[in-house]
């Protein structure tokens, strides 16, 4: 009964033996029949989590589940904050363990948790004192943390390409430290469009898409760096304050009125992340600046595809935006749009986020599959042909993934900014620059 507002606990009394009917019970039997409270565990490690700034939310957890299923990793393993504090309650050190860098922070099971544990902050903050105590840390991911900090981006490549895409655009694209000058819009890259192939593709066919709807806008070339939002997910919160500085004082230097990225790592960190250190600005995803233009689009080709969309957790989940990229699928003409089973609020997680972009081999030893390698088959399942996406990191991660699961040659993988330049005709659609040539 509750007394003085709050609930006594229960009085057990508990007899060396019992005869009950007839039979007698032992101690051991008769404690079942009371509320027990478990001791012969080890908490320790539980609550030595839940003291690390920004993971207090772990102790919250009062096991209802309801995380499990919707966790993308544990359709494809064991996982899910549930999971995690049971295993943490009986003396699992999750600063040691595989365990630690399987979750990509998709942010699912904040979704639907009803006591808020937050595993967005959770496994930032045990991965940070992770590498703090010198625990061990993936190679490839610390292969990572070292390109980042030696040349600014995650690939590791020179800052004298990071405008090379350019070239084959088409298009003059306007470098500000070359052309100095305000413009309206602030375009940043990032770096797997600055630097993979296919994201080469990607760049270059937003390019072409800006140019003919006459939008002023320019890049940072050499000086733009990552934003680092990904490699603070993944634990490195000093690799990231170190590059906020480096940022900022980049975009100190030039006028623009707002900042339009492809990248959804990268519009988090502008929008969420770096306002905590000081710095506001105004941010766009790139569909997000499209899809009010579209009616301006002066479309020369139908496309005969039937396109699924996978929704990027950064773009949706995490800021609610679901309906921009659609908007500017459902204007191509010809286009037909089918919806996954999991989309939107829903959606599947291409396994990329929160460093998960270079675990492959981390995650492949602890799951049946990689998640991109279920997503499209989900993607398969629906009756599409083009997997479309707005995410950076999802073109290479899908393609690869089709590829082992035998489906590259019935699912293709493009970037919505493709199939918008693909119906606007294209490379083909623009006269020669001087830049071009």
């Amino acid at each position: 009964m509750p007394i003085g507002g709050h609930k006594q606990q229960p009085v057990v009394h508990e007899l060396e033996s019992a005869i009950v009917e007839g039979v007698e019970l032992t101690a051991d039997w008769n404690r079942q029949l009371e509320s027990r409270v478990i001791l012969d565990y080890d908490t320790t490690n539980l609550f030595a989590l839940a003291e690390l700034t920004d993971a207090e939310s772990i102790e919250w957890c009062y096991g209802c589940g309801k995380c499990v299923p919707v966790c993308p990793v544990d359709v494809v393993g064991e996982y899910g904050p549930r999971k995690i504090h049971r295993k943490a309650q009986t003396g699992f050190d999750l600063l040691n363990d595989p365990d630690l860098w399987l979750c990509t922070t998709c942010g699912n099971c904040l979704r639907v948790c009803p006591k808020e544990v937050d595993m967005i902050k959770i496994m930032p903050a045990a991965r940070e004192a992770a590498m703090a105590k010198g625990n061990p840390v993936p190679a490839e991911l610390q292969g990572v943390f070292e390109s980042t900090f030696k040349q600014g981006n995650a690939l590791g490549q020179s800052a004298r390409k990071r405008a090379a895409w350019t070239k084959g655009a088409g298009v003059p694209v306007r470098q500000l430290p070359k052309e100095p000058g305000p413009v309206e819009y602030l375009f940043y890259v990032e770096d797997y469009w600055s630097y993979h192939p296919r994201g080469h593709d990607a760049a270059q066919a937003c390019a072409r898409v800006f140019h003919q709807l006459g939008i002023d806008y320019g890049i940072l070339g050499h000086e733009e760096k990552t934003l680092g939002d990904s490699q603070r997910l993944a634990g490195e919160k000093g690799l990231f304050e170190m590059l906020v500085e480096q940022v900022v004082e980049t975009l100190d230097k030039y006028e623009f009125k707002q900042i339009v990225t492809p990248d959804p790592h990268g519009f988090n960190a502008l929008k969420t992340v770096y306002p905590k250190y000081g710095h506001t600005y105004d941010v766009l995803h790139y569909t997000q600046l499209l899809a009010p233009l579209v009616d301006q689009l002066k479309w020369t080709r139908e496309l005969d595809y039937t396109v699924t969309f996978h929704d990027p957790c950064y773009l949706g989940r995490h800021h609610g935006e679901y309906d921009a990229p659609r908007t500017l699928l459902m204007a191509i003409p010809g286009l037909k749009l089918t919806e996954m089973m999991r989309c939107r609020e829903n959606g599947y997680c291409c396994g990329g986020g929160g460093g998960g972009m270079w675990l492959d081999s981390h995650t492949q030893n602890h799951t049946t599959e990689r998640l991109s390698e279920r997503r499209v088959k989900e993607a398969a399942e629906s009756g599409a042909d083009v997997l479309a996406v707005c995410c950076p990191y999802e073109v290479s991660r899908f393609e690869d993934a089709c590829k082992s699961t035998n489906l590259d040659g019935q699912l293709r993988v493009m970037d919505i900014a493709e199939l918008l330049d693909e119906a606007l005709g294209g490379i083909d659609a623009v006269a020669p620059t001087e830049d071009a040539a």
